[in-house]
């Protein structure tokens, strides 16, 4: 059975209203508990038997989705950062506390596989060092591939420009002669990107293809299908 939760509260954190506005929409008969008119704001009630102008509440347990991140976005909730992909979403989700985030970031040159969540101890975990979840991102260059970055790659040597710890070792493989995929267990700022500058190639496209055991497959950009809150259990 689910916890129960006062009901202003509840409709505040999942983004409806405020908790004073709950008490006018509790009046106004549009809030029902289990088929009965709401009796006021301050009642504790099981979310799933809430329902706001006869429809059930909005994602009550919390959020976990995969995202097709399409290139032209940030992950910021700075406005000032330009368009992010929070407008992809219902608007109301932007009024939920706590707030929906994605796990990690990709910049605004890079595509694919993105998660994301309201559930804040998720994030910690999925995106803490110590846990090595991998993530793939294919990358075309400017310059040929070699074979000597491979062993490099793998070696847990490589330093990043300004950085004084190396990189943890990365798989490394090639698609074609200018195509390559790169697997990582850790998420430094625009790592991929530097890890290339560091053997003298420029990444042109980056695309995530898989984060842990999940993988985009067919899904379009800009689209996002939902996980369920288990799935890293």
């Amino acid at each position: 059975m689910a916890s129960l939760r006062r009901l202003d509260q509840l409709l505040s954190n999942l983004g409806y209203c405020s908790r004073s506005e709950a008490r006018d929409w509790v009046k106004a008969g549009a809030v029902t508990i289990a088929g009965e008119p709401a009796k006021n704001a301050a009642q504790k009630v099981d979310p799933h038997t809430v329902r706001v102008d006869d429809e059930p509440l909005d994602h009550p347990d919390g959020i976990l989705l995969l995202l097709h991140k399409p290139l032209g976005l940030v992950c910021s909730h700075d406005e000032r950062e330009g368009p992010n992909i929070y407008s992809l979403f219902p608007p109301r989700w932007r009024g939920r506390n706590p707030v929906v985030t994605s796990i990690g970031r990709l910049d605004k040159e890079t595509s694919g596989l993105l998660l994301v969540t309201d559930q804040s101890a998720l994030v910690h975990r999925l995106t803490s060092p110590k846990h090595k979840v991998p993530k793939v991102y294919r990358a075309t260059l400017d310059r040929d591939v070699s074979t000597e970055w491979i062993p490099l790659f793998a070696s847990g040597t490589l330093q990043l420009e300004g950085e004084d710890a190396p990189c943890a070792p990365a798989e490394l493989t090639f698609i074609g002669s200018r195509e390559a995929e790169l697997t990582l267990t850790e998420g430094r700022y625009h790592q991929v990107r530097r890890m290339f500058a560091a053997v003298g190639a420029t990444v042109l496209t980056l695309h995530r293809t898989q984060f842990g055991h999940l993988k985009l497959e067919e899904l379009p950009p800009g689209k996002w299908r939902e996980l369920p809150l288990s799935e890293f259990d």
